[in-house]
């Protein structure tokens, strides 16, 4: 068979859906197939949340030492908020002045159960954090705790409250060390973020 028979045969098959007026299928046309076992999720309540943080911030990092007394250590930095995934999640990269690398943040909402998730990563160490709602969203803030994947029942060590102010330019991220056999929590850290000016 010749070179030249087989182009023209190629050429002729590719011009059948053509020439029907048919055009070749898109894999856009056909259903997802992972939809079977993982159904597409909507943004929700959440998701509109959290599209408030969206934006260019300033931000102010304020660390509270356990030292009794001692006074707190400030440092400027900034922060550039949007929601990625078709409005699914919220992505925060925080730089501070005077410390290496980036902050990074990934927070989600999920419908079913109406917890927030998140996780983080920096540039100060190689292990990843992740926290968890332990009560349903109230609409006004969120509560996360730290959590274990190598123990999902571990005690919790960690808590962090976000609100923002009714006007959407100041958001305020506070992290507590959780108070154990009734002492309150304490605050460690807290981040306070105002929006830039357009």
């Amino acid at each position: 068979m010749s070179k030249c028979f087989l182009v023209i045969l190629m050429a002729a098959l590719f011009a059948i859906p053509v020439a029907s007026g048919q055009a070749p299928p898109k894999p856009d046309d056909k259903k997802d197939p992972q939809e079977k076992f993982e159904p597409k999720g909507a943004p929700g309540a959440g998701q509109k949340f959290l599209a408030r943080f969206a934006g260019d911030w300033t931000v102010e990092k304020t660390f509270f030492p356990r030292t009794p007394g001692a006074e707190p250590a400030k440092s400027k930095g900034e922060c550039k908020q949007e929601m990625t995934h078709g409005g699914r999640f919220l992505k925060s990269e925080f730089t501070f002045e005077g410390t290496a690398g980036k902050t990074t943040g990934t927070i989600g909402f999920e419908i079913a159960t109406e917890l927030f998730t998140s996780s983080w990563i920096d540039g100060r160490q190689t292990r990843m954090s992740f926290r968890k709602s332990a009560e349903k969203f109230d609409g006004t803030q969120i509560v996360l705790y730290g959590v274990s994947l190598d123990d999902p029942k571990a005690e919790r060590k960690s808590k962090t409250a976000t609100t923002v102010s009714k006007d959407g330019d100041t958001v305020v991220h506070r992290q507590y060390a959780v108070g154990t056999d009734g002492a309150a929590d304490r605050v460690v850290m807290q981040l306070e973020l105002k929006r830039k000016p357009k």
